[in-house]
């Protein structure tokens, strides 16, 4: 289990996080959501380790992660947005880099490559940056890491490739795994992540789980105005509203339409997920 506990974190002067306190709990992909320069990489930078909390503390099963202690690094993989050309096939990089993780298997490699239609034998400093991030995605969840934190994964795929990463998560990553993939492109994930996070530069806005959004809010995809709606937006043959769930009758999330009601009445929704 992950600990985040009174979390702070500054770049001279301007503060990127403030208090954040909050669990991650294994066999969970969460979805970590927020506006621009909320912090979101820079939350997943301090939980891999790659920098230190300037207040509070990350416990990841009893171990701090900027010690970056081989236990800890074997069992965790951050994936950056923008990743690397690297000059060499795609097999021969995964292979030597992958004997330095114990985890790590080629043949899985190789399969979740061909999912995603490359080459192994493909240079991937040739590669389109489509290619390249396939690549990277396969050679992570062929480490077989218990702790995963991808930033922005679908960038740079096509349709397609977004429906084999889904499925590729979905079916190479361990039951027991944490996953937390931050996103922009919410309609590309919303069928694999949950629960959903959404981050503000002082607070957890939400850290709940697709059931407990729809025990809280109503989400009602009729022609009739709904006068409590915190949240509306016109579609083709009616509209999305977003309500107080006061009847206890359950709807699909749409998980769009929930960030923008927290954007829109953050202390409202705040406090109803973190009483």
């Amino acid at each position: 289990m992950i600990k985040i506990e009174n979390l702070g974190f500054s770049y001279g002067a301007f503060p990127v996080l403030t208090n954040i306190s909050m669990e991650l709990r294994g066999g969970n992909i969460y979805g970590l959501l927020g506006e621009n320069g909320v912090g979101k990489t820079t939350l997943l930078t301090l939980l891999c380790g790659l920098k230190k909390p300037q207040e509070g503390s990350i416990d990841v099963d009893g171990r701090r992660p900027f010690d970056r202690l081989p236990s800890l690094l074997g069992e965790q993989f951050y994936l950056p947005e923008t990743v690397a050309p690297v000059h060499a096939r795609a097999i021969s990089f995964a292979k030597e880099n992958g004997a330095l993780r114990s985890g790590f298997d080629p043949d899985k490699f190789t399969a979740v490559l061909t999912e995603f239609e490359v080459d192994p034998e493909q240079r991937m400093d040739a590669m389109s940056a489509g290619q390249l991030k396939k690549t990277w995605i396969s050679y992570a969840l062929a480490c077989n890491a218990k702790y995963y934190y991808f930033d922005e994964p679908t960038n740079g795929l096509d349709i397609p490739s977004k429906t084999q990463f889904r499925r590729a998560v979905t079916r190479y990553t361990a039951e027991d795994a944490t996953l937390v993939i931050s996103t922009h492109q919410v309609r590309d994930l919303e069928n694999i992540i949950d629960p959903v996070i959404i981050l503000d530069n002082r607070a957890v806005l939400c850290n709940a789980s697709l059931q407990e959004i729809s025990e809280k809010l109503f989400f009602d995809y009729g022609t009739e105005l709904h006068p409590g709606a915190l949240y509306l937006e016109q579609t083709p043959g009616g509209c999305i509203q977003v309500y107080p769930n006061t009847t206890g009758e359950e709807s699909k999330v749409n998980l769009e339409a929930f960030f923008n009601t927290v954007h829109a009445h953050k202390d409202v929704v705040s406090q109803m997920f973190n009483r």
